[in-house]
């Protein structure tokens, strides 16, 4: 890749992390900035949405963060087409409000929706799924031997659901109509498949297997499996109204993890670590709580359940990190202030490989 280095070592690298045979050291995803004072390109987009939809732009842009960036470890260079965590949702009508770094969903269900729903259907004419179509061609094209393409950010399940109903609705849902509820996200499952399978179909024209938001590669079709929504329920609930959506994903894929957000969400740990075919867990802690090295026992606990983890991990912890766990199917994403800063911490981590 134009953009990176020793690629081929990179897939092995990534083998490894899967079978969990990376017995040197973590896998480290390693990004640092080149050049600070660099400008990137400029809108001249009258809205923020003409702005998100403008492929050439987005192009140009990534282009730039690519150009611009330090890929060490086994970080590499990929475009991962981005209308927004509720780009699904709006593949089924939800509109979306578009703003400098994201995007979010306008929820559209009534009380009247649900107790009159039969089926969810998705438009294939729909705006922002043939722009979705369309930004992932142009990536696939322009990216060819400079860097990976990777399915776009999809939230099926209850998380689709969120985006259409709204949290606090959806709360209620899960007492005052909890048939919905269960039936909603089974019914949105065909069409994450219909949508990963032809956005995955479209990337490995010219690459060899996927990634995703997750900047992890995988020699087939693999893809994140999540439900934030879980954060808002008992275990029980999980249980009854989740966890088989989950669990169909899961299947659906070559391979899977599982993203936890947040320490309410970690009541369902046991409960994923019990799907036999999910490969892994991502902990994301969250902002304003305690950063990686404060979670060693829960990492050390996924690990013993035979899975592998990733997590965000700060620059000034990798030490302690390296020190306190083993390296199998352990992976760390971290972003150093600069490539002279990015390089001692590689340095530190084949340093510690070696004893």
């Amino acid at each position: 890749m134009l953009y990176c280095e020793d690629w081929e070592k990179k897939e092995k690298k990534f083998m490894e992390f899967w079978d969990r045979e990376n017995h040197d050291r973590p896998l480290l995803f390693i990004t640092a900035p080149k050049n600070k004072n660099a400008n990137p390109p400029v809108s001249g987009h009258a809205t923020l949405k003409e702005r998100w939809m403008d492929t050439e732009y987005v192009l140009k842009c990534a282009n730039f963060r690519m150009q611009n960036t330090c890929y060490l470890g086994e970080a590499f260079p990929a475009l991962n087409p981005d209308l927004g965590p509720d780009f699904f949702a709006a593949c089924y009508g939800t509109p979306l409000e578009f703003g400098e770094s994201t995007s979010w969903a306008k929820p559209w269900m009534s009380d009247e929706d649900v107790e009159n729903h039969k089926d969810f259907a998705m438009d294939p004419a729909n705006e922002y799924y043939t722009k979705m179509l369309e930004l992932t061609k142009a990536a696939v094209e322009d990216g060819k031997d400079k860097y990976m393409v990777g399915v776009t950010d999809l939230h099926p399940g209850g998380d689709g659901l969120v985006s259409m109903r709204g949290p606090q609705n959806l709360c209620y849902d899960t007492f005052d109509y909890p048939e919905f509820l269960h039936k909603g996200v089974m019914d949105l499952l065909p069409g994450f498949q219909k949508i990963y399978e032809e956005l995955y179909g479209l990337t490995t024209k010219y690459q060899k297997g996927s990634t995703c938001w997750m900047g992890i590669w995988h020699p087939k079709r693999w893809y994140p499996v999540s439900c934030d929504f879980s954060c808002m329920v008992s275990s029980d609930m999980f249980e009854e109204l989740l966890i088989e959506e989950i669990e169909k994903e899961v299947e659906f894929l070559d391979a899977s993890i599982y993203h936890l957000d947040g320490p309410d969400a970690l009541k369902h740990l046991d409960r994923l670590l019990q799907i036999p075919k999910l490969n892994g867990i991502q902990w994301v802690y969250g902002a304003g709580n305690p950063t990686a090295s404060h979670w060693i026992p829960e990492i050390r606990k996924i690990q013993q359940a035979g899975k592998c983890v990733q997590i965000q991990v700060m620059p000034e912890e990798l030490e302690t990190m390296l020190q306190e766990l083993p390296p199998e199917g352990l992976m760390y994403m971290i972003e150093a202030g600069s490539e002279e800063e990015a390089k001692e911490l590689l340095k530190m981590a084949d340093k510690g490989s070696q004893r």
